[in-house]
């Protein structure tokens, strides 16, 4: 028999600010794993307002939102087979504290945007950053 499945839906943000002339963009690290910062979207919530709530929750950074980036897909199992997509959009930063982050998250920094797809731990997430420098430079 195999795997029960479930499928999830996240939402998450590229957060960026201008620095040294350059675009910089905030990252979080979760057990040792750099990623962008996303999480589940409530029941009834639009993926916009998701995405800037865990932004703000997982980073401690407010933004304003600039556009959709796009989506990922993907699957993985723990007790059981799960299917995600994750809505991504591209934030300003207004404000806040990377002191600010929440506890289920490790670290939080900043990085020049081309740093920052060399050290995202996953292809589809540096796939949403090339996306967003692609608008930021638009």
């Amino acid at each position: 028999m195999g795997l029960a499945s479930e499928r999830l839906v996240s939402a998450g943000g590229v957060i960026y600010r201008i620095a040294d002339g350059g675009f910089e963009v905030a990252l979080v690290r979760v057990r040792r794993v750099w990623c962008l910062p996303k999480g589940l979207v409530e029941e009834g919530e639009p993926f916009e307002r998701a995405a800037l709530r865990e932004v703000r929750e997982e980073t401690g950074l407010d933004g304003r939102l600039v556009g959709r980036i796009g989506e990922t897909n993907y699957s993985f199992v723990r007790d059981r087979r799960y299917f995600k997509t994750v809505h991504f959009f591209l934030f300003e930063f207004v404000g806040g504290s990377l002191d600010a982050h929440d506890r289920e998250v490790d670290e939080v920094r900043w990085f020049p945007i081309g740093e920052a797809e060399r050290v995202l731990a996953y292809a589809g997430e540096r796939t949403v950053l090339l996306g967003a420098e692609k608008m930021l430079r638009g």
